[in-house]
């Protein structure tokens, strides 16, 4: 029958309607009166040995035409079969999507720059005042949005002053769909407002530069900001689950599992998650040389170590940047946690450390030490929102 049913459509057809007639007696068997049950299970068994008899087209037609009487005779009807079909349709594939997202890939939004320059949170650029401040049209301004690029352009009607911010804008779902500014008394709508990023900057007033109280005049711009969408992308949370992370990969791990004290200290939410590169495991001493070199266990890593090529590849002549490579800046304000260990840090077992490529913008072990491997849910995938360079395996050249 398996291989008919690969060549006959008239088979593939009796077998689906065999299968959907056996759902429906299944669902209906504790109402139906055992003569109808009865009826059912015979009009089925004979269309099944007539497949499985390699019975011609026009016989199995004929099965298939009294199991459809049989059916109509004897099967309840149900109300609203259509919407009742289209929902469950609806359930399975919600059921199928929300299993892929828990065990193989999550989406996840870079909302920081702690990562920067492998992988990118939200930046922007405040155009009023700019020389070069122009939005563009056209096909520039498509090939812009594919690559992630949005603006946002407010003009005052009419004279008068800022007095209030909708912060954080009115969203649905995972969109944004509305921002409200109130200037002398008049709201001015931003739709569709792009994502700020993660705060404290994340917000329109910190990204336009705007204060409460300022004075606007008929005609001024109040915000000319162009904003770039963080990577957007998918973490792998199939792999760890049948091997342990290797040092140098980037994970993505719940904020909760960062010590409370910590989490207090330096305002860190208890509900999101965090994207960094692994750099100590547990049962290692982790120390952070002078040289922005990281040493495990006596062994200093550099360009050579697997994960820290592009990491490492900073000229040591060169004072540490933001957003660009510049190793692991060991100085008091940027490395607290080892302040007073100058023989390094002892990770517990079942603990990992985590740093990020932006040395000197980066909330990292640096701050707050180690965590439980536990709160981790997977690593870095696949880049597929905004189609820049990185896009797809691209961050990984």
């Amino acid at each position: 029958m398996s291989f008919r049913w690969f060549f006959s459509s008239t088979v593939r057809q009796a077998t689906a309607m065999r299968h959907h007639v056996l759902k429906l007696l299944n669902h209906q068997r504790d109402i139906l009166a055992p003569e109808a049950i009865k009826a059912m299970e015979n009009v089925m068994a004979d269309l099944k040995r007539a497949v499985a008899e390699k019975a011609d087209k026009e016989a199995l037609e004929n099965q298939m035409a009294k199991l459809e009487t049989v059916a109509n005779k004897w099967l309840k009807v149900y109300p609203n079969s259509v919407a009742r079909e289209n929902i469950e349709v609806l359930l399975v594939a919600l059921a199928v999507a929300m299993g892929i997202r828990t065990f193989f890939l999550q989406p996840f939004k870079i909302p920081t720059g702690s990562m920067q320059p492998t992988l990118f949170g939200v930046t922007s650029e405040n155009l009023l005042g700019s020389a070069d401040g122009q939005i563009p049209t056209g096909w520039q301004r498509v090939r812009e949005w594919f690559e992630g690029v949005s603006y946002v352009h407010v003009v005052a009607e009419d004279d008068g002053l800022l007095e209030s911010i909708q912060e954080p804008p009115t969203r649905l779902l995972i969109f944004n769909i509305k921002q409200t500014l109130v200037v002398g008394g008049k709201p001015y709508t931003i739709w569709f407002p792009p994502d700020y990023g993660a705060p404290p900057g994340g917000t329109l007033q910190q990204r336009a530069g705007l204060s409460l109280g300022q004075s606007f005049h008929k005609g001024e711009d109040m915000v000319k900001l162009k904003v770039i969408a963080g990577d957007h992308l998918f973490v792998d949370r199939l792999t760890y689950n049948f091997r342990q992370p290797d040092r140098g990969e980037i994970v993505v791990f719940e904020t909760a599992g960062i010590p409370e004290e910590y989490r207090r200290r330096y305002g860190i939410p208890g509900d999101q998650f965090y994207i960094k590169r692994l750099v100590g495991l547990g049962g290692e001493r982790v120390q952070i040389g002078n040289d922005r070199h990281l040493i495990i266990d006596g062994k200093r890593l550099d360009a050579s170590t697997p994960h820290f090529e592009k990491l490492y590849s900073f000229n040591p002549n060169e004072s540490p940047r933001p957003d660009h490579y510049s190793g692991h800046v060991n100085r008091p304000e940027w490395a607290p946690f080892f302040l007073n260990n100058p023989d390094g840090v002892a990770i517990p077992k079942g603990h990992y450390m985590v740093m990020g490529d932006n040395t000197m913008n980066s909330l990292d072990s640096r701050f707050w030490g180690y965590f439980p491997a536990s709160y981790v849910i997977g690593k870095s995938f696949f880049v597929y929102w905004p189609l820049t360079e990185r896009f797809g395996w691209g961050y990984h050249r």
